[in-house]
């Protein structure tokens, strides 16, 4: 399945700042006119259920989903059971309509990312081995990348890059 043009990414190994610059580009973003969706991807078994509440009983009781609505959200819980983790695709396709989709993580798939690196973090950066990093953000200048390099504070420039590379606007 192809990824849609409106999808985003951005990559980086943990401690890079990624959530950070994700926290302040969606209302960037929000503010130019866009409606924004997101996708995590998380490395461990994580949990948005609170033991003792219903819903947890139900998805420990072996429901294969569980969704939780009120006035003010839903969300929909989804247990593997056993299977396979699903494909950023398949998750994409979960998705209601939005002007752009951020992702992080997801480092190794198939759409356009911009690389979050900070040199201090001590990791090699990911740009010299994934042709789909098409900038780099950072809190130090990288004369070795021959990518455009922005700056990691430069909400508008990011901003602006993800624009121009989706082809989003408003």
């Amino acid at each position: 399945m192809t990824l849609a043009r409106n999808v985003f990414g951005l990559a980086g190994w943990s401690g890079s700042g990624k959530t950070t610059l994700m926290a302040r580009l969606i209302p960037a973003l929000s503010a130019r006119g866009l409606s924004v969706a997101t996708v995590k991807h998380a490395h461990h078994a994580f949990d948005i259920d609170q033991p003792g509440k219903d819903s947890y009983v139900h998805r420990m009781a072996g429901a294969q989903e569980v969704l939780v609505a009120s006035a003010n959200r839903w969300a929909l819980m989804h247990e593997n059971r056993g299977g396979p983790e699903p494909t950023l695709a398949e998750l994409l396709a979960r998705l209601s309509p939005v002007d752009l989709i951020l992702v992080e993580g997801f480092k190794r798939d198939a759409h356009p990312k911009l690389e979050v690196h900070r040199p201090s973090n001590g990791k090699a950066p990911l740009w010299p081995d994934d042709p789909r990093i098409v900038a780099v953000a950072s809190d130090m200048a990288l004369p070795d990348c021959p990518l455009p390099v922005l700056d990691l504070n430069d909400v508008d420039a990011i901003a602006d890059l993800i624009q121009r590379i989706t082809g989003v606007s408003r």
